[in-house]
C-alpha cells in the first residue's frame, strides 16, 4: 500500500509539474505573440491617424468612412504654403512688397506622396488600411463626428480601434480572456485604439 501511494503521489507531482510548465510556456508564447501583433496593429493605426489628420486639414472634419479615407489618400491632393524668401531678409521682403507679391507660394501635392514623411507607403498598403493585421479579414472599427467641450467649443473627433479578440483569437483562449479582463479592470480599452468619440484627446493612442 505504501508503494502504491508513493507511485500515485509521484504521478500527481509529475502531472502538476507538467501543468505548471505548460501554463508558463503558454503565457510566454502568448505575450511574445502579443508584442509582435500589437506592433503591427499600432503601425497601421498610426497611418490611419496620419491620413485622418490630413483629411481634416483639407475638409475641416474627420471622416467615419474607411473607404472615403482610402480614396482620399490614393487620389486626393493637399495644398502646402512655401515661403519665397526668408522673412529675416529685409531687402528681399521689400522687393516682394514693391512688386505687390505675398511671401508665400501654394504648392499642390498628391496626398500619398507627402503626408507619411519619409515612410514609404504604397497604394497596396493604403488599400489594406481597413484590415486589422493578423485579424483574418476583420476590419478596424472607425467613427467620426463632433464633440462640444466643457468650454462650449465644438471640435471634430474620431476614433479607430482594433479589439484584442480580433487579432489574438487564434491563440490561447484563456490567456486572451485574462488579458481582456485585466484591461477592463484597469478601465482601459481591451485592444489598440486611437482617438475618442466622447472626449478630446488630440488623437492620442492608448499605447502612447
Amino acid at each position: 500500500m505504501k508503494k502504491v501511494l508513493q507511485i500515485v503521489l509521484g504521478l500527481v507531482i509529475i502531472a502538476l509539474a507538467y501543468v505548471i510548465y505548460n501554463q508558463i510556456t503558454s503565457t510566454t508564447t502568448f505575450n511574445k505573440e502579443l508584442t509582435i501583433r500589437k506592433e503591427a496593429v499600432v503601425d497601421r493605426i498610426k497611418d490611419i491617424r496620419t491620413a485622418q489628420r490630413a483629411y481634416k486639414q483639407v475638409h475641416q472634419r474627420y471622416t467615419p468612412s474607411m473607404d472615403t479615407l482610402i480614396d482620399f489618400v490614393l487620389n486626393g491632393t493637399i495644398d502646402y504654403e512655401k515661403r519665397l524668401v526668408s522673412e529675416d531678409d529685409s531687402a528681399a521682403m521689400a522687393e516682394l512688397k514693391k512688386k505687390g507679391l505675398k511671401n508665400v507660394e501654394i504648392i499642390t501635392m498628391n496626398v500619398i506622396d507627402t503626408i507619411f514623411g519619409t515612410k514609404k507607403v504604397t497604394p497596396e498598403d493604403v488599400k489594406e488600411f481597413k484590415l486589422i493585421p493578423y485579424g483574418n479579414g476583420a476590419e478596424f472599427i472607425m467613427d467620426a463626428g463632433e464633440l462640444t467641450t466643457e468650454s462650449k467649443v465644438v471640435v471634430p473627433v474620431f476614433e479607430c480601434k482594433a479589439p484584442y479578440k480580433t487579432f489574438m483569437a487564434d491563440l490561447s483562449h484563456q490567456e486572451l480572456v485574462n488579458l481582456i479582463d485585466s484591461e477592463k479592470t484597469l478601465n482601459r480599452y481591451p485592444g489598440v485604439k486611437v482617438g475618442d468619440m466622447y472626449q478630446a484627446t488630440n488623437d492620442a493612442g492608448n499605447w502612447e
